[in-house]
């Protein structure tokens, strides 16, 4: 289906005010802020920022070294290849390779207008400050995110909810029917749900990070340590209390999956647990042992799954 994208409206508004105002002040290459204006309008504010800096830097760069290779060599296409052999690896030393496609265009009017002058330098600046200003200004604007960041949230706390219906139906039968496609599922929403949390906080130029990312990233780690626990639960072939108490904690803990911090009564709750299963009797069986030995380490496990949903502070509800 054919979509126009806010940054593409954006992008087609920015370049025809550029040249408009380069024409209105009557600039040579008056287009070329234009162009200037496309190359700077970047996917957020922290990258448009950082494309214009670099294209602002590599063109003084670029002037400096025509200036010098012209002069030497003269306006000639030898002089041209000189400029960039030099021109190119230093704005890789610089790290403002962004700026060569600019800065190529800033040494072709010099090398067309074979000339230096005080004038044109400040029409070359005129330009090139157009283009950078306007598509500042253009991306001042970016739309919120958080209705898509709440998608994957909901989408993410459904998939483990799941996920642990089945481990405590696993639990109490010792077999199941799930195919484990909600794990592949929730790793798939974790990382599309985390870049657009890094977009988001790149569009806030002060800001390093942000509550859903720190979300996102404590889920990963919880997600990992449910793909630890899964084999513990499926390698149990004996039946035993303790599991049938853990199948209700799961269940528990499934029913309550949500951004608000619930880690503390389910800490609680194992604590109490802990006391019940060390006042229980010991295994009398081989099968019996073994049973409760994986079902203690599912249960430190869990502990460590609750133990990180404690360090999230949510402040967006």
């Amino acid at each position: 289906m054919f979509k126009i994208g806010y940054r593409t409206i954006k992008t087609a508004l920015g370049v025809s005010i550029a040249i408009f105002i380069a024409a209105m002040l009557e600039l040579e290459y008056y287009t070329s802020a234009g162009i200037i204006t496309i190359l700077c309008i970047q996917a957020t504010k922290k990258k448009s920022l950082k494309s214009s800096w670099s294209r602002l830097l590599a063109s003084t760069v670029a002037i400096i070294f025509s200036f010098i290779i012209f002069k030497i060599i003269g306006y000639t296409p030898i002089s041209l290849g000189v400029i960039l052999l030099f021109f190119i690896p230093t704005t890789v030393f610089l790290r403002i390779q962004e700026g060569i496609v600019t800065s190529s265009v800033i040494i072709f009017h010099l090398y067309n207008k074979k000339s230096f002058t005080i004038d044109f330098l400040l029409n070359e600046y005129a330009i090139i400050s157009i283009g950078i200003g306007v598509a500042l200004i253009m991306n001042l604007y970016m739309p919120s995110v958080d209705k898509e960041l709440k998608k994957y949230q909901k989408e993410i706390e459904r998939y483990f909810a799941f996920i642990f219906k089945e481990i405590a139906v696993y639990l109490r039968q010792q077999e199941s029917s799930w195919d484990g496609k909600e794990l592949t599922l929730a790793h798939e929403s974790i990382e599309e749900a985390k870049s657009l949390a890094i977009r988001d906080i790149q569009n806030h130029i002060t800001r390093y990070e942000n509550t859903y990312y720190s979300y996102f990233k404590i889920r990963e780690r919880q997600l990992q340590i449910i793909e630890r626990v899964l084999p513990l639960v499926t390698s149990l072939t004996h039946s035993c209390e303790q599991g049938e108490i853990l199948a209700e904690f799961v269940d528990d803990i499934s029913n309550s999956i949500h951004p608000g911090n619930t880690a503390k009564r389910f800490l609680d709750k194992i604590e109490e647990l802990k006391t019940a299963f060390r006042q229980m009797e010991l295994p009398k069986t081989r099968e019996e042992f073994e049973a409760r030995a994986s079902l203690h380490q599912f249960f430190r496990e869990m502990e460590q799954y609750l133990i990180i949903k404690s360090y999230f502070r949510p402040n967006y509800e």
